[in-house]
């Protein structure tokens, strides 16, 4: 049938016509009738203008604003400005506001502390894609929320002058970043500083901290003065349909797609199918991707064949496919002579095939299984060499009674004690790793510590814990009983104690006030006596660095022990005092030690007295759900003894068992152990005599204390040999605080 030039012409008008109406179809995000702009923003469903509820499901309604010009997109009914949606990521990008925290000469100026809460709303603050970051010479910035429960982070950042500052870098030194934790619907920013900004208003007077789009930031020094004038930034949220899972939800996919779990919050997601592209919450969303028509999406060497979700390969005529099985190779087809194939001998040919078959699949396999054999112990020997292996054995080389009493764990038997790695095996998560409970072949059960995935500046770290607690000898310090380093983490083995942290008992509610008044005061003395033997009795004096009720373990008779030596550090015997990478807990942390970075033992007695007050009020060292006067233990205590008002604020138990000369006694031994100059505190040794004696005099109080017998019952030194290769940090002005509760 032939057409003349004007007929042609409206045929080809009629098919581009279509061709576009096919497009709308396949692009098409809304619903009939709905609004798919606001301004420079598409709006897919389920979203929907809140003008119009048939546009949208239940809670995800957005409000398109006017009063902009171009107009501007924001969640629901209030002030969040939402910069993009991406449908198959289940994200919003929005603007978030920062905090403030603004001095002159000394006095604070002015502040804004902003607040999100989507508790009610479909949004969760993704952990991934945002960084929490602050912005000073001269700030400690927090971030407290809830992710299902409560929880405190932040970090520290200061500095001298603008010439110490490095542009593009958050490493505490005008600039600090940290992440957020996974489930965060609602948090609230808070900002303080050490001194004001005294030293630094001329060009820092202000701190700021805010959550930011991971990469969208890039410090610099002019952000000291202002930030540069910037009040908002963007971060992103991830969102999900309603609060159930895929199993217990009616869910509202559309044809040719599936339903997927949230993995940051209730609710689920839809996917098109693979082969399917567009909007998976309408109807009729996903539609077939044509493979065939772009050559970069399928890898026929023939001929192509569109089908639903997929796409078919064939050979043309004259040609065969090489491999029958994937139709991705044509050859041209061999001619055939009958003559010869006739006389071809087949079965001879077909034997022949078949035993060298057999041959090369014998000899594969021992060939296989030979390199697999290699590989394993080459990486298992890699394995030993990057957790320190070589570092350990050249450290212990002249302490072979600890080496021989130290086991050495292989990663099957650790796997098969542990379940896998099961998750209902975890005792605890701490800052240097998480902790299994393990059950040996004897059927005695351990702690099976393992460590993160560290890098070559954390190696010394994990070696340091091992030599620590392979010459720790003591009764009411955590046992090592081994380790394990052929696998891609390091792992410790401890003996197991039972009963839970002395925080977990002081604090958690339904134990609170659980703990008798001599309890307590036999839980005081005997950590004291295993710090004194750390810092006076054992081969080389060890300071702990990082002792607060949470590394105070009990076993079932409520006997302490002292455990986490992650953060520890070994003290030459020609020297009083270290220079380290400033570690440790805040309300635990020795403020001398945080203004210099010098550890000393002193650290060790500030942080103890911190338990003490644990131990007579009942209180956690640092609550931001106290009074602002009250919110650090320590400032609080030592100020209500100073007002009279000590009993004001013990617990009640400790008020009612105790008797009022021991409890006093203790306050003020507790105060003394946090004087903020570290040479007016006492040793960890007069530390644990004087409760030794009280505690005893308390059992007995017709019996008189000598003094030289409860120095001998702090503990025997350890017989190892002495331990004389250390190695120090030296990074001074650069802060690492542990904000977390426990282990």
């Amino acid at each position: 049938m032939l057409f003349d030039k004007e007929e042609a012409m409206v045929l080809c008008v009629l098919l581009h016509l279509i061709l576009l109406s096919l497009t709308a179809v396949h692009a098409q995000q809304t619903l009939p009738g709905c609004e798919d702009k606001c301004g420079n923003v598409t709006v897919p469903y389920p979203f929907g203008l809140i003008e119009d509820p048939k546009c949208y499901r239940p809670q995800m309604d957005i409000n398109c604003s006017h009063s902009f010009n171009p107009p501007k997109l924001f969640l629901g009914k209030g002030n969040i400005e939402v910069l993009e949606i991406l449908l198959e990521e289940g994200q919003v990008r929005i603007k978030n506001s920062i905090a403030w925290d603004c001095y002159k000469n000394g006095a604070r100026t002015n502040w804004s502390f902003p607040w999100t809460n989507m508790n009610a709303q479909p949004y969760t603050f993704n952990d991934t894609r945002n960084r929490f970051i602050a912005v000073g010479c001269d700030t400690l910035a927090l971030i407290t929320g809830s992710n299902g429960r409560d929880y405190t982070g932040g970090c520290v950042s200061g500095c001298d002058s603008q010439q110490s500052i490095i542009n593009g870098t958050c490493s505490s030194i005008g600039c600090c970043e940290t992440l957020i934790p996974k489930g965060v619907k609602n948090f609230k920013v808070n900002l303080t500083s050490f001194n004001s900004h005294s030293d630094t208003w001329k060009f820092n007077p202000c701190s700021f901290a805010f959550i930011v789009e991971k990469d969208v930031y890039n410090f610099s020094v002019s952000d000291l003065f202002d930030l540069r004038g910037r009040t908002e930034f963007p971060a992103v949220m991830d969102w999900a349909i309603g609060n159930k899972t895929c199993k217990e939800a009616d869910f509202v996919c559309g044809n040719y797609s599936h339903c997927v779990d949230s993995i940051n919050g209730p609710g689920y997601l839809c996917h098109c199918n693979n082969g399917y592209e567009g909007n998976p919450y309408l109807p009729n969303g996903c539609q077939d991707i044509n493979e065939c028509a772009d050559k970069n999406m399928n890898d026929c060497e023939g001929n192509c064949t569109n089908t639903p979700g997929s796409y078919r390969c064939s050979c043309p005529p004259g040609t065969y496919d090489e491999v029958v099985q994937d139709k991705l190779r044509c050859i041209p087809s061999p001619p055939v002579i009958n003559a010869v194939k006739n006389r071809f001998p087949v079965w001879q040919v077909a034997l022949g095939m078949g035993l060298g078959l057999l041959f090369l699949l014998v000899g594969s396999s021992s060939l296989y299984w030979g390199v697999e054999k290699r590989r394993l112990f080459k990486l298992k020997a890699e394995f030993f060499q990057k957790n320190g292996g070589m570092l350990l054995q050249q450290q212990m080389s002249n302490r072979e009674s600890t080496v021989e009493s130290t086991k050495i764990f292989t990663a099957e038997e650790l796997e098969k004690a542990t379940n896998n790695y099961d998750e209902g095996q975890i005792l605890g998560r701490g800052g240097y790793g998480t902790v299994y409970k393990g059950i040996l072949p004897n059927h005695s059960i351990v702690a099976v510590k393992k460590s993160k995935l560290v890098d070559e500046t954390q190696i010394e770290q994990f070696i340091n814990e091992v030599v620590i607690l392979s010459q720790i000898n003591h009764r009411n310090v955590v046992k090592l009983l081994g380790c394990c380093l052929e696998t891609e983490v390091p792992l410790l083995i401890y003996e197991f104690v039972n009963n839970g942290t002395l925080f977990h008992h002081i604090h958690d509610e339904g134990l609170v006030a659980s703990l008798s008044w001599e309890t307590r005061l036999t839980i005081a003395a005997e950590t004291a006596g295993a710090l004194a033997y750390l810092h006076s009795a054992a081969s080389i004096p060890i300071i702990h660095r990082d002792i607060k009720s949470t590394n105070i373990l009990l076993d079932e008779n409520y006997r302490a022990r002292v455990s986490d030596f992650g953060a520890s550090r070994l003290v030459p015997l020609d020297q009083t005092q270290l220079t380290t990478l400033v570690q440790g807990t805040l309300g635990y942390l020795d403020p001398e030690y945080l203004q210099t970075s010098q550890l000393t033992e002193k650290s060790d007695v500030y942080s103890f007295g911190i338990v003490l007050m644990e131990l007579l009020t009942g209180e956690k060292a640092l609550s931001f759900e106290r009074p602002e006067q009250e919110r650090n233990l320590s400032m609080h205590f030592v100020s209500s003894m100073k007002q009279n008002r000590l009993f004001e604020i013990l617990e009640e138990r400790v008020v009612q068992e105790g008797s009022q000369e021991q409890i006093l006694e203790i306050a003020e031994l507790a105060k003394r152990c946090v004087r903020l100059n570290g040479d007016e505190r006492p040793t960890m040794k007069e530390v644990a005599m004087e409760l030794e004696g009280l505690w005893r005099l308390g059992k007995h109080p017709w019996v008189q204390q000598d003094p030289q017998e409860t120095e001998l019952l702090l503990g025997e030194p350890s017989d190892s040999s002495s331990y004389n290769t250390t190695g120090y940090d030296s990074l001074k002005d650069h802060v690492k605080l542990s904000f977390g509760g426990g282990r």
